[in-house]
């Protein structure tokens, strides 16, 4: 075998593994050598010194052929210890991870079956609670209205009696009789004084909150929200009405806050000129409407809705979400949340911090929910008569929030 680098090169033959076929093309001699170098076979005289594989690793063909062929032996033995495993693999491991999938599939579907037939009876059971409620409450409200009606019958049919009395003494008796009735005169008054005007009652009213139900506001909130995917609305910033201290993304749903007042923007009427608020460009008058709002990276910000004749200048509380009687927003400070409408704040003891809000409007059924979609709880419940249109509407004053589309 010849070195590579110095030294003479030894003397090379024809080499034993040469066949009689397999000449070298330039020097007619037989192909008894392989070039590791060129990976080609060569005869001595390319592998000799004025040969072109001079300096080059040169070796018997035969001694590289059987190289080549323990190498073969080596990858058969190896392929048939891997087809080996692969075919054990199939036949034992597949066979019984199909066989674990059918029964825990067939589990899967029995668990399925089995807990949504408890929802399914808890949701029969409440929704024939919640109706014998409401049927009571009907029952109760038309039986104190049938009470007054009759009370109020007798009380009409006494005074148009005493009236009549009255006018008929009025009438037909002279000033001595009338005189000698002063008794009876005065009794008739004041039995009607007796009789005191109509009031309000809230007895007379159909109590609405009979119909509220946890389950029924958790199970209505999740199915909602749920098709927010389908894009139930697509709610975006008002650019008009961004603060200067908030920056506004190019797709209108992300505000970020911005410690520096932006000078870049102008202002105008509809524009917050102090708190870091911005209004959505849609506003609702009837009908049910969801939105999600991403909250995660925030832990200063407001979230909710406000009316129209919100004040949009100045510093005062006016302007602020949640001080004043035209914003009702679910909010965040640091590690406090509360629920804040014309300065009452209802603190909401919060064990984990939302990552998305979602927001539910039902302006029908007069009720603004606020609920977090990670663990389905419903975090507050806000029932009152909406001023209309009401406008979707945020506050930031830590990094930033987005609306999720």
């Amino acid at each position: 075998m010849a070195a590579e680098g110095a030294g003479p090169q030894p003397e090379l033959g024809p080499g034993p593994g040469a066949e009689p076929g397999a000449m070298c093309p330039e020097h007619s001699q037989a192909l008894g050598w392989f070039c590791s170098s060129e990976r080609r076979p060569v005869c001595a005289a390319c592998a000799g010194p004025g040969g072109h594989c001079r300096g080059h690793r040169v070796r018997r063909a035969d001694e590289h052929a059987e190289e080549l062929r323990n190498k073969i032996v080596d990858q058969c033995e190896r392929l048939q210890l891997q087809s080996a495993g692969i075919a054990k693999y199939v036949a034992e491991v597949l066979l019984g991870k199909n066989q674990r999938t059918v029964s825990m599939a067939s589990a899967a579907r029995e668990l399925v079956i089995q807990r949504l037939s408890v929802v399914r009876s808890l949701c029969e059971s409440e929704e024939q609670r919640l109706l014998e409620q409401v049927h009571g409450e009907e029952e109760r409200a038309h039986q104190s209205i049938l009470t007054q009606r009759v009370h109020w019958a007798e009380a009409l049919q006494k005074l148009n009696t005493i009236r009549t009395s009255l006018v008929d003494m009025l009438t037909h008796l002279d000033d001595y009789q009338l005189i000698q009735k002063e008794q009876e005169i005065f009794e008739r008054t004041e039995e009607a004084e007796g009789i005191l005007d109509p009031q309000e009652s809230e007895k007379l009213n159909f109590n609405e909150k009979c119909t509220w139900s946890p389950l029924l506001t958790q199970l209505w909130a999740t199915a909602v929200l749920g098709t927010l995917s389908a894009g139930t609305e697509d709610v975006r910033i008002d650019e008009r009405t961004v603060s200067p201290f908030l920056q506004l993304s190019d797709d209108r749903r992300t505000l970020t806050f911005n410690a520096k007042k932006t000078k870049a923007c102008a202002d105008g009427p509809e524009r917050f000129d102090h708190w870091p608020n911005a209004l959505a460009s849609i506003s609702f008058q009837t009908g049910l409407h969801a939105w999600m709002v991403n909250v995660q990276n925030s832990c200063a910000y407001k979230v909710g809705v406000a009316s129209s004749q919100l004040p949009r200048k100045g510093s005062g509380s006016d302007c602020r979400l949640g001080y004043n009687p035209f914003s009702w927003v679910f909010s965040r400070y640091d590690q406090e949340f509360c629920f804040s409408h014309n300065g009452q704040h209802q603190p909401l003891g919060l064990l984990r911090s939302p990552a998305q809000l979602g927001v539910l409007l039902d302006l029908e059924a007069r009720e603004l929910l606020f609920y977090d979609p990670a663990s389905g709880t419903v975090l507050y419940t806000c029932h009152t008569a909406f001023p209309t249109p009401l406008f979707p509407v945020f506050a930031v004053a830590d990094k930033t929030i987005s609306i999720v589309h």
